[in-house]
């Protein structure tokens, strides 16, 4: 059996990278995906999703557009970080589809009633979009099998500001919205305490870290040579050399941390990490605080836990898991396009 997934995203880097494990999984099937504003602008990240999903032959998936800013501030994006078209030096091919008729907020809210209490909801960008569906269906985290957010940092520094992480920063009232809708939920008994929402943040996917010598091993797994390289893997090497060079400059080494894919991974396999449930919040006013995310560990609030925080996983368990799936999607592909070339 498959695992329908729901993936709103703001294409990114490590965000594609989400997209072609979830695209390369045998027990998944993407659903539809959601465009945000966040790394780039969202008219960017609707391009990028078409093309990445044109590039992997996935040309059935909707892909709708969502809001072009945070619900109350401006939208910043990390074109440093990305590169300036969010794929760092990558090329997709142009898109032979377009965009649904409707937004990103109607297209969750559609996908959670078609397909209720089966559905996997994945946020790896800003919660915008999954925001605004909240409000047009409250019922909504009754209607989801699960959701799995990449967002936060619990008892970490962040990414942003120093206690911040980048998509809860981008739209702290947003992620507020989401943790507090959970929260209503809980205590409304519409969703049971299995059924809360699994946060990947930055305390988790920081553990998680890319080298050079694991992207050569996921080449070498599907086939790539410098002479005959893979249309697929020749992608995420562009893209990733960029993400790489961003790290190296910043101090980090020449490496990257992994989040959104492995976020992606725990949609499908919530075994994959340890949790914690706790109730979070997010902190919207703070002049040094802002966009932080804190979970009360300790129950001081009196209040029902609404999440389950990641704290623990295996890093080298999860690359051996990502390697094992898109190689061998990445070898049909190549050999798909071969085919095509040769019959052209």
């Amino acid at each position: 059996m498959t695992t329908p997934v729901f993936a709103d995203v703001d294409t990114g880097v490590d965000d594609a990278l989400a997209l072609v494990y979830l695209l390369a999984s045998a027990d998944a099937e993407l659903a539809g995906v959601a465009s945000t504003g966040g790394n780039v602008g969202v008219d960017q990240v609707c391009r990028n999703n078409l093309g990445l999903l044109q590039l992997c032959g996935a040309t059935g998936v909707p892909v709708s557009r969502g809001a072009e800013h945070p619900l109350s501030v401006p939208l910043r994006t990390a074109e440093d970080t990305h590169g300036p078209a969010g794929l760092g030096y990558a090329e997709l091919p142009s898109p032979a589809m377009g965009l649904t008729s409707y937004d990103a907020a109607q297209a969750w809210v559609r996908a959670a009633r078609e397909r209720p209490g089966e559905l996997v909801g994945l946020v790896t960008g800003p919660l915008t979009n999954l925001a605004l569906a909240l409000r047009a269906e409250p019922a909504l985290p009754g209607l989801l099998r699960r959701l799995v957010i990449m967002g936060g940092s619990f008892d970490y520094r962040g990414n942003t500001t120093p206690v911040a992480e980048w998509n809860v920063s981008v739209d702290p009232e947003a992620a507020a919205e989401v943790f507090d809708a959970w929260g209503r939920a809980v205590e409304s008994n519409s969703v049971s305490p299995e059924h809360l929402p699994i946060v990947c943040g930055l305390n988790l996917t920081e553990t998680v870290m890319l080298t050079p010598q694991i992207m050569q091993r996921l080449g070498e797994a599907a086939g790539s040579t410098a002479e005959a390289p893979n249309p697929l893997i020749r992608v995420l090497d562009d893209a990733m050399r960029f993400y790489f060079e961003f790290h190296f400059a910043q101090g980090e080494g020449y490496l990257v941390h992994l989040h959104d894919p492995l976020a992606a991974a725990v949609a499908l396999d919530p075994a994959l990490i340890r949790t914690r449930a706790a109730p979070v919040a997010v902190e919207t006013t703070g002049t040094l605080t802002r966009g932080m995310t804190i979970a009360d560990w300790s129950g001081r609030w009196g209040r029902k836990p609404n999440a389950q925080v990641g704290i623990e996983v295996d890093p080298a368990a999860f690359f051996e898991r990502y390697i094992a799936r898109v190689a061998p999607f990445a070898r049909r592909l190549g050999s798909a396009a071969g085919t095509a070339d040769t019959e052209g």
